[in-house]
């Protein structure tokens, strides 16, 4: 659990909403004392996890391993893949 102060909670919202939506508890503190707890609601969706670490990449596809066929090697020399 994470603790943060109003005024960070304030400056930095999103970035504290990004990481509850990833499961994470922040308990917010005035004068070092807990006012309020953020955390993922039961009803949100939990984020895709990227797949290898690359950020973007979501899916791959089904044929990745297949080998290319000539059409494809040729597109892909052309600079057209």
């Amino acid at each position: 659990m994470k603790i943060v102060t109003a005024a960070y909670a304030r400056a930095h919202l999103p970035k504290l909403l990004d990481a509850a939506s990833r499961g994470e508890r922040i308990t917010i503190a005035r004068h070092k004392k807990p006012v309020a707890e953020l955390g993922p609601s039961p009803e949100a969706q939990r984020p895709v996890p990227i797949l290898g670490g690359v950020k973007g990449i979501r899916v791959l596809d089904p044929r990745w391993a297949e080998p290319m066929t000539e059409q494809e090697i040729e597109a892909m020399l052309e600079d057209r893949y």
